[in-house]
């Protein structure tokens, strides 16, 4: 006659139970580094974009810029010394990058690079680890 699952499990000695905690505990272990891993990965992933968003955008605007500059420059130089249109339009134009460097480091700077999923995981796994051994 076949024991019920519930005995089954009452006549496992305490040895057999810490042994299966502790491959389910190196399991869960090893989950966790793995969630921790793609989690970390997709926020680098974004800050990368992002970086790498600045530097073409960036690029692309400098030529665009020294055009209009020019531009601008030669039309001033219509009413007033080159010397000083070129020196009003190179204040202008360091105020504005200064504003826009500004924004995009405040961007990066505020980007949150923390695993929370993984951390908020690990501490659920501690409470059950917890409640497995008490």
């Amino acid at each position: 006659m076949a024991q019920p699952q519930e005995a089954l499990k009452q006549e496992r000695s305490l040895g057999e139970l810490f042994s299966e905690l502790a491959g389910e505990t190196g399991t869960l272990v090893r989950q966790e580094i793995a969630l921790a891993q793609v989690e970390i990965t997709n926020k680098a992933s974004k800050v990368g974009v992002n970086i790498g968003s600045l530097a073409v955008g960036g690029a692309i605007g400098y030529a665009g810029l020294l055009a209009i500059l020019a531009g601008v420059i030669l039309g001033l130089a219509n009413f007033m010394p080159a010397w000083l249109a070129a020196l009003i339009v190179g204040v202008v134009v360091a105020a504005v990058a200064y504003f826009m460097i500004s924004s995009a480091l405040t961007k990066l700077k505020n980007t949150e690079l923390t695993p929370t999923a993984t951390v908020d995981s690990i501490k659920e796994d501690a409470k059950w680890l917890k409640n497995q051994v008490s």
